[in-house]
């Protein structure tokens, strides 16, 4: 179907709702994103875009200015929480293997300025009070303004009402474990990934902003249970003691922290619904994946190229977007359990099996360089775009 006749209304201008906003827009459609922040901030801290993501940006014309902006891995070490290296995987830099690791309002600012060039229209100060499918699916803002579109976008993230309003019954639950992020200041940092691995923890950092910031992630395995939220602050000292016992690097690392947030992580199941009566989930909204393979923002990138494909593909929008779920959801739901199975990886409690772990991806490496990275093939390597 043509997309000249569509007008589109996304909810949430993060970066799932900003790259679906685009994509529909250079399709011709009119789009406008509602977005519950009164300005649009410098929020969050770094995120991987790997080389599925950047297929995505890359087709949006933006690969340039993300490279300009991002720090180009070359390497990811993997340690043992003692200090002790396990194993060294190299980062391809070949055209078609791109990594990039970049602040979240950096990537934010390229898509934003893209979708105005789109024509895009942004409407801040609109937080959502309720999502009902159609035709033609309809948003009601707290303050009491309701809109219409031929096609709603669910872009609101793990809290989604879009969600809710397919998929009433769709549970979630703590899984045990909580994560905090956290900046420091660098100085020409070496563009590489470190993973210090432990027990019921472990620990994630690498340079943003040209190597001048170190992006830090940790997760901790605890009874203890904490709010799934991104905004939430906690005292540095219970990330510190929470790390204690780790390697120097680490503690040092850990000794600059000046703030810090954390959040609970909490597994959800990937959307049983991503659409009906105009209205279409996108990203978080429709799976939520844990950090383990960083996913989060690559997802929701190809899934806003999918959507714009499969509808401009259709005689109808919704074949459209069944052909969109139909292309997707299978593809989500082995990242999201790809991601559930790396926390038991990471966070192995018996010291000889923590041994026979990394005893085991030595040699896999040593005999077949690349084999331990190269298992993710099929979620690094896909191009929707293609």
């Amino acid at each position: 179907m043509t997309l000249d006749t569509l007008d589109a209304l996304v909810v949430g201008c993060g970066i799932g709702g900003l790259a679906s906003a685009i994509c529909l827009a250079q399709r011709g459609a009119a789009v406008r994103i509602l977005e519950q922040a009164p300005h649009l901030t410098e929020v969050g801290a770094g995120l991987q875009v790997s080389p599925n993501g950047y297929a995505v940006l890359d087709a949006l014309g933006l690969s340039e200015e993300l490279l300009a902006c991002s720090v180009q891995p070359d390497v990811v070490h993997m340690i043992d929480y003692k200090g002790t290296p396990i194993v060294r995987l190299p980062l391809s830099r070949g055209a078609d293997r791109r990594y990039c690791l970049v602040h979240r309002a950096d990537l934010l600012d390229l898509l934003l300025r893209r979708a105005r060039e789109a024509g895009v229209e942004i409407l801040l100060s609109q937080p959502v009070a309720g999502v009902e499918p159609g035709p033609p699916a309809r948003v009601t803002t707290e303050a009491g303004e309701t809109f219409s579109a031929s096609l709603v976008v669910g872009a609101d993230g793990l809290h989604s009402l879009a969600r809710t309003a397919l998929n009433p019954d769709s549970d979630s639950f703590f899984t045990g474990q909580v994560a905090w992020r956290a900046l420091v200041p660098e100085h020409d940092a070496a563009p590489d990934v470190r993973l210090f691995m432990g027990p019921r923890r472990h620990l994630v950092s690498y340079p943003i902003r040209n190597g001048q910031l170190r992006n830090i992630v940790a997760v901790h395995e605890r009874s203890a249970w904490a709010r799934e939220s991104w905004s939430q602050q906690d005292d540095p000292i219970s990330l510190r003691q929470a790390f204690a016992d780790f390697a120097p690097e680490v503690t040092g690392l850990l000794s600059r922290v000046e703030t810090v947030h954390l959040w609970g992580l909490f597994r959800h199941p990937v959307a049983a619904r991503w659409h009906g009566g105009a209205l279409a989930l996108l990203g978080d909204a429709a799976h939520p994946t844990l950090p383990f393979m960083a996913q989060g923002a690559n997802l929701a990138l190809e899934d806003a190229w999918v959507l714009a494909d499969a509808v401009s593909r259709a005689a109808t929008l919704d074949a459209g977007l069944a052909a969109y779920q139909a292309r997707r959801q299978a593809r989500a739901r082995r990242a999201v359990e790809a991601a559930n199975r790396n926390a038991g990886y990471y966070h192995l409690s018996r010291p000889v099996l923590r041994w026979a772990m990394h005893r085991s991806m030595r040699a896999a490496e040593t005999l077949r360089p690349g084999s331990l990275i190269g298992r993710f093939d099929w979620l690094y390597r896909h191009d929707v775009t293609a």
